[in-house]
């Protein structure tokens, strides 16, 4: 599998915190039963363990909500077993109906651990390794990775320009890199 490209930014002085969702490559599919409210509320089998990405398709009555798989997936917040909330849209004074939902599954994360390495472009030596077990990786949910540098650490980076990947370790021995990219960092201005 190719790892996904995905560039990081750093701001320099600020904290840098954020959620990486791992997806498997292939897409469920799950029948919408009813779509309704403000936020707009899913009422769907969706089988999802917490907050995902998902595209909605084939919706009659509410055209916004609808995205192809080539298109960014909505973010949807899991309410329980049987209903997401999409929190940007609402249904208000429409009647949509239909249409399914589609998401790729999390990957299976369990009593895996990660590492990112962020390295010269030049030469390659580490400038910064972030893992599970150093806290700067945490895995918070299947398929989710959080990433975490503090103001201080993000103060004392003295580069700009950078490369990164970042790994996935599995209880069997198996690495998978799931990311790679360049890492740019914003220098502070106001300290």
């Amino acid at each position: 599998m190719q790892p996904a490209k995905l560039d990081l930014h750093i701001v320099q002085g600020s904290t840098l915190r954020d959620t990486l969702r791992l997806m498997q490559p292939r897409y469920e599919y799950r029948p919408i039963a009813g779509l309704s409210g403000s936020p707009l509320r899913l009422t769907v089998d969706h089988g999802l363990p917490g907050n995902w990405l998902a595209w909605v398709e084939g919706v009659n009555g509410m055209q916004g909500v609808n995205r192809s798989a080539r298109e960014s997936p909505h973010r949807v917040t899991v309410v329980d077993a049987s209903t997401l909330e999409i929190n940007a849209l609402s249904a208000f004074g429409l009647n949509p109906s239909g249409g399914q939902l589609i998401y790729k599954p999390p990957v299976d994360l369990a009593g895996a651990t990660a590492r990112m390495q962020i390295r010269e472009q030049v030469g390659g030596a580490v400038l910064l390794e972030l893992t599970t077990e150093n806290d700067g990786l945490a895995i918070t949910a299947p398929g989710t990775i959080t990433r975490t540098l503090s103001a201080t650490q993000t103060a004392a980076l003295a580069w700009t320009d950078a490369v990164y990947d970042l790994e996935v370790q599995y209880p069997d021995g198996t690495v998978q890199r799931y990311l790679q990219g360049a890492v740019t960092v914003s220098r502070e201005v106001t300290v």
